[in-house]
């Protein structure tokens, strides 16, 4: 399987921690997106939407982490993504699209750059996505809020986990504030597993 993503995506970084936790093997094919990279006609005629990650799997190319991320599970099991009930099921893929659907795409490099365009300067654009990161983040809380478990959705990992620990990652990039002790707890305890260790940005090939 080839991954093409970039060592500062938070949608890359879920894809990588999907593949640590079920141990599969990658290529990595990464791209400067502040170059631009993300853009040539090669990468385009890959992913359309000239964004990462995209994943080369089976004479297939794949977008979109969640789909990415879902398909894995699919395709190997174990250890599970999903709870098997389907009430709980729905909460962790609330969750999970809260964080990659409603908070990511507010604070990605595109948006940020598009403000710029439109003559928000830099201090404003990162206070725009500190607001966005803190919002968000304050409302995640909540949705887990009272549960047991070491993880958002009690003692196993799953999708909630994987789309959290990269936004909060993008969350210290801004200076957002995550001080919420459940919030805490979770990072904590996802943070000591290998395949979260190994799929941090700084651990990647293409780290600056």
């Amino acid at each position: 399987m080839i991954l093409h993503g970039f060592w500062r995506s938070s949608a890359a970084w879920r894809v990588r921690i999907v593949m640590g936790l079920k141990g599969l093997d990658r290529t990595d094919r990464t791209y400067r997106l502040r170059a631009g990279e993300q853009r040539s006609p090669d990468y385009l005629a890959l992913n359309p939407q000239g964004l990462v990650p995209s994943l080369e799997v089976g004479g297939a190319t794949l977008t979109q982490s969640l789909a990415i991320c879902e398909y894995l599970d699919e395709l190997y099991p174990e250890p599970p993504l999903l709870p098997a009930d389907p009430i709980e099921r729905a909460h962790v893929r609330a969750f999970s699209q809260a964080v990659a659907c409603d908070i990511h795409p507010l604070q990605n490099l595109r948006v940020l750059r598009m403000l710029g365009q439109r003559g928000l300067d830099e201090d404003a654009a990162s206070d725009w996505a500190r607001e966005v990161i803190e919002t968000g983040i304050e409302a995640c809380s909540r949705l887990i809020a009272g549960r047991g478990g070491p993880y958002c959705f009690g003692d196993r990992i799953t999708l909630a986990d994987i789309c959290l620990i990269p936004q909060l990652g993008n969350a210290r990039r801004f200076g957002a504030r995550i001080d919420f002790p459940r919030i805490e707890a979770v990072e904590a305890a996802c943070n000591v597993l290998p395949a979260f260790a190994a799929a941090l940005p700084a651990r990647q090939p293409d780290a600056e």
